[in-house]
């Protein structure tokens, strides 16, 4: 039975259907196979929190485009979907809604809140995965994970447990980022530096003399952006090669406010050039400064609560807010006489990237991952070559990081997360770590034992997701056949948060890479090129550009002409012009099905006898887009394949194949040139939606499914491929030589206002044969094209009037009558009107700008703007008073 598309493209209704379809037949679903090669890619798990922003649609497109070209090219693919826990901002959600309960998280308690939790993921956890569905993207949802399953707790544990015996975690007291509003400690990675205005205070410590008395008359000066600090200042240090301040080092100084004497230490890592060369050292409270402790063995002292307010160590001030008590130490200090000046300085800040609070350096006891050792194998492998980066550029980013990498924090101060696999003896301090809860205390064989309250970092567990999600630590069938897997979609912003780290955490526990190939894609800008953000309101939600336009038409959009690691704009100009592509390509293929008759089934027919030279050529265009898309894809220049076959599908197929084959199609005892066309039609357009259907799946399913009964979805259907049986270079240089012709005709007709109805007669002139015989063999499509009643072939001039209009080619020129183009006599008559009407315009510019009174008082602008009239005028002149002369001249 005939089947015929829609009327009218509406993807509203289609998509949810064809996506319905897709599920229950179990498409997107991969099982081991050793008969087919495997292709797998880990999803970013987005947060049980989130909900689809355009970084999302963007990131899960460009994966949903390389796993459907691998099906269709034979593979068997994994495309493992799943969710983060995401600890602090779920574990902040809830803490919001509680809240707003009036129920305070201590008081309900661990357990309680865990439940809460729980059921706060089931309730809003899966509202990402059916957004995700809606962009169309092809998960194996069978196989869908979540960070805190049981599985992946296992694995979580599995790796604490043999890190810790390898050395490799350990618990200590080391400097850390902490938020005061998350109450939890941070990597570095979770710190965004932003720019800010603040302060540099200039303050000077006194010396103490050799008679134990504090001077009057001798200072060493510094200045600092945290003047709250000093209150845990224990030394403070200078460069040992500093001539200013050698015979300084080794004596005391008296700690203003605190009275507490500091030492004058020597040590490289003073910067001699910046400010006075003089640094103040808080072990407790500064990374640099820490490490310079230990070199001096320095005391630590912690000034500060978990809440930012300044603790007993802080004398006077203590309970004050870190603010307040900046106020008040620099306010006392003016008092004294020690506050030199204040500077007007605008420098880095570090904040946490998700609540944006101001983060303190704190000297705390966590659990840390000594990184030293565990890094090589990562860097390593990018130097090599093993893992791929693109763009390549991406390498300085990568190493930028490794190379001064610290030891990683990895413990919070949360509820909601991987608890930590560590129990501590209530009655000798002994630390256990196991994978389950130890009976009794292997030191002192004391029962009493407490589990560490903290949980992991999120990305501890999230750096395990390449094999934890395929059944590791147990050696599964998938875990052997699906990895290593192949490709990583990701922003550049988690460069440090998750790539880096499961690169290092597979070498460590799987002995290989997790992946061969990482492709980091740019951020989606609003149309003045801002990042889209809450705060400026310039967000753009994706599931209203679907209700509107389409999921297909946001996914052309977010990849067309965008280079991988480039930022895109996004307008909605361009998600309508996406939409105007897939209103052409479906009208046409509505087209070619109406003209298919009930008896013809050309899909994947033999080629048939008696094809045309325009039909040569389309297969010969399409075959080369074919190579070169496939080539582009391979590359990941995803943005360059689309364009090539958007191109081709509305310029060459639809603009010109599809017109030149239309007189065969309706001309009398023309059967056998029709079915040549129609095999055409069909084939290419077939041929044309596979390799569109990475990128708009939806519309180039039901294209296809309408088409041809033979396969039941495109999904699964074979890639093109190039056949060299397909290059027919004579036939696309014949077509060309026609298409420059009618675009020639084309812009005559255009350039003298003849209606396109308007039928006129072409003459071909030429002294090559061959480029006659091509006319002669085209003749039919190339009047239909050009718009001609005739056309004939001769070898020069004779019998055609001077006054005919040429258009030359490459070997050829065409003539058109020039009184068959346009009335000349009318023509004659409103370029002569025209031309009386720029003369007055020319009149009154040339007066205007030669006016001293219009120069002198007008503003540049306007003066600038008239010249520019004057000169579009003459130009316009020139040309109409050309056609007029050519007109009248030769009428004559």
């Amino acid at each position: 039975m005939k089947k015929e598309l829609a009327k009218a493209y509406d993807p509203k209704g289609l998509e949810d259907r064809i996506y319905r379809t897709w599920e229950e037949k179990k498409y997107f679903h991969a099982e081991v196979d050793e008969s087919k090669k495997p292709f797998t890619v880990m999803i970013p798990p987005p947060n049980v929190t989130g909900i689809l922003h355009m970084g999302h649609a963007f990131d899960e497109t460009v994966q949903d485009i390389l796993v459907r070209q691998k099906r269709m090219q034979g593979y068997n693919v994994l495309w493992q979907p799943g969710t983060d826990h995401a600890s602090i901002s779920t574990e902040v959600r809830i803490t919001n809604e509680l809240k707003e309960e009036g129920i305070d998280k201590q008081t309900l308690g661990r357990e309680k809140f865990l439940e809460r939790a729980w059921q706060w993921k089931e309730k809003y956890g899966g509202t990402i995965v059916s957004q995700l569905k809606k962009l169309g993207s092809s998960c194996d949802w069978d196989r869908e994970r979540f960070t805190m399953d049981d599985g992946c707790n296992r694995a979580v544990t599995e790796v604490f447990v043999r890190m810790h015996e390898k050395g490799y975690i350990y618990k200590g007291s080391r400097i850390i980022n902490w938020c005061p509003l998350c109450n939890t400690s941070l990597s570095d990675a979770e710190v965004e530096y932003e720019e800010q205005d603040g302060h540099l205070w200039h303050i000077k410590y006194p010396f103490i003399e050799a008679d134990g008395s504090v001077s009057t008359t001798r200072f060493i000066e510094f200045a600092t952006t945290r003047p709250e600090t000093m209150l845990g200042d224990t030394a403070v240090a200078v460069n040992p090669e500093d001539e200013r301040y050698k015979d300084m080092v080794g004596q005391k100084l008296m700690l203003p406010l605190m009275n507490r004497e500091l030492p004058v230490v020597a040590d490289s890592y003073v910067d001699m050039e910046f400010g006075t060369g003089v640094v103040k050292i808080t072990p407790a409270h500064d990374p640099n400064d820490f490490e310079v402790g230990k070199r001096h063995d320095l005391p630590e002292i912690n000034i500060m609560n978990d809440d930012a307010t300044i603790n007993e160590n802080g004398g006077p001030y203590a309970g004050l807010d870190r603010y307040e008590a900046r106020k008040r130490i620099v306010a006392d200090l003016e008092a004294l006489g020690l506050l030199v000046k204040i500077e007007d300085y605008r420098h880095n800040v570090g904040t946490h990237e998700r609540c944006h609070t101001t983060v303190e350096p704190l000297i705390k006891k966590q659990w840390f991952v000594r990184m030293d050792e565990l890094i090589k194998p990562a860097v390593k492998a990018v130097k090599e070559g093993e893992i791929r980066l693109v763009p390549k550029s991406a390498e300085n980013r990568y190493f930028n990081w490794t190379d001064n990498i610290r030891d990683w924090c990895i413990s919070r101060q949360l509820w909601w997360g991987h608890r930590i696999p560590a129990w501590t003896c209530e009655d000798c301090g002994e630390i256990t770590v196991a994978r389950t809860a130890p009976a009794a205390c292997p030191k002192c064989g004391g029962t009493h034992l407490d589990q560490d309250p903290d949980v992991l970092d999120t990305w501890f567990s999230s750096a395990l997701w390449p094999f934890e999600t395929l059944g590791w630590p147990d050696e599964t069938p998938e875990l052997k056949y699906f990895f290593p897997t192949d490709v990583l979609v990701t922003g550049w912003d988690i460069i440090f948060f998750w790539v880096i780290r499961m690169i290092f955490s597979s070498y460590e526990q799987m002995g290989t890479y997790p992946f061969h190939t990482v492709i980091f894609h740019g951020l989606v800008r609003d149309a003045q090129g801002r990042k889209m953000s809450k705060s400026l309101g310039n967000g753009i939600d994706p599931l209203e550009i679907i209700g509107q336009y389409g999921a297909d038409a946001l996914r052309l959009t977010l990849v067309t002409g965008n280079d991988m690691g480039s930022d895109m704009r996004f307008y909605k100009e361009r998600v309508e012009n996406s939409r105007n592509f897939a209103n052409k390509i479906w009208n046409a293929s509505r087209f070619i099905m109406m003209n298919l008759h009930e008896d013809e089934d050309y899909y994947g027919a033999p080629m048939p006898e008696g094809l045309e030279a325009a039909d040569r050529w389309i297969l010969s265009r399409f075959n080369r887009t074919v190579r070169e898309a496939t080539e582009n894809m391979e590359r990941y220049e995803l943005g360059i394949a689309v364009q090539k076959v958007y191109d081709f599908i509305w310029d060459v197929f639809c603009d010109w194949y599809i017109e030149m084959v239309k007189p065969r199609l309706y001309g009398e005892g023309m059967e056998e040139s029709r079915r040549a066309a129609m095999w055409c039609l069909v084939n290419v357009l077939a041929g044309s939606v596979k390799l569109l259907h990475p990128y708009m799946p939806f519309i180039t399913e039901e294209i296809f499914c309408t088409l041809q009964s033979a396969e039941e979805t495109i999904m699964l259907s074979a890639w093109p491929e190039y056949k060299k049986e397909w290059d027919f270079p004579t036939e696309e240089n014949e077509i060309d030589v026609i298409q420059s012709a009618v675009r020639g005709i084309r812009g005559i007709r255009n350039t003298m206002n003849v209606a396109p109805s308007k039928k006129v007669s072409v003459i071909i002139v030429s002294e090559d044969k061959k480029t006659l015989d091509i006319f002669t063999r085209g003749k039919l499509f190339f009047e239909s094209l050009a718009g001609a009643s005739d056309s004939r072939c001769q070898s020069d001039r004779a019998g055609i009037d001077d006054s005919a209009v040429s258009v030359p080619l490459a070997g050829a020129t065409l003539y058109i009558p020039l009184s068959e183009l346009v009335d000349i006599q009318a023509e004659i008559a409103r370029l002569t009107k025209e031309l009386e009407r720029l003369d007055a315009e020319l009149a009154r510019s040339e007066k205007m700008l030669t006016n001293e009174r219009f120069l002198a008082g007008a503003k540049p602008e306007k003066v600038e703007e008239e010249r520019a009239k004057k000169t579009k005028y003459e130009q316009t002149h020139a040309q109409v008073a050309e056609q007029l002369a050519r007109l009248t001249g030769k009428n004559a």
